[in-house]
């Protein structure tokens, strides 16, 4: 049980950190992209790094801004649960538990300047 235990709590490190990495990726690419409108996009980019993620908040700075005018992009990740899959004894599997949200700001400057955007594809 204890190695159980173990296995659980790795696999909560490796989600939280892959939670960590997808906000800094999506909002890298929508920066990147100039998307100021298609959330649904970023939001297939970061599920590629961790599919359990099931809803964001895509937010331009300063709001209502264009892609001109825009000074960067804040990400956050909502709604990540994270399941457990040791159960207790004689209690079953355990209730997911709520992540914290995880928030990335990518500003204006990286937009289409960074030297590896050419191998971001946006479509």
């Amino acid at each position: 049980m204890f190695l159980f235990g173990i296995l659980d709590f790795t696999r909560m490190l490796f989600t939280w950190g892959a939670a960590n990495e997808a906000s800094r990726d999506g909002a890298r690419y929508a920066a990147i992209c100039d998307d100021t409108a298609n959330k649904a996009k970023v939001l297939l980019r970061m599920q590629r790094i961790l599919p359990q993620i099931q809803d964001i908040n895509l937010t331009w700075s300063p709001a209502g801004c264009t892609v001109s005018t825009c000074e960067g992009v804040n990400l956050t990740i909502t709604r990540l649960n994270y399941q457990w899959i040791s159960p207790l004894f004689g209690q079953g599997p355990l209730a997911a538990i709520e992540m914290p949200t995880f928030s990335t700001y990518s500003p204006r400057e990286v937009m289409r300047q960074d030297i590896t955007a050419a191998s971001i594809v946006c479509t």
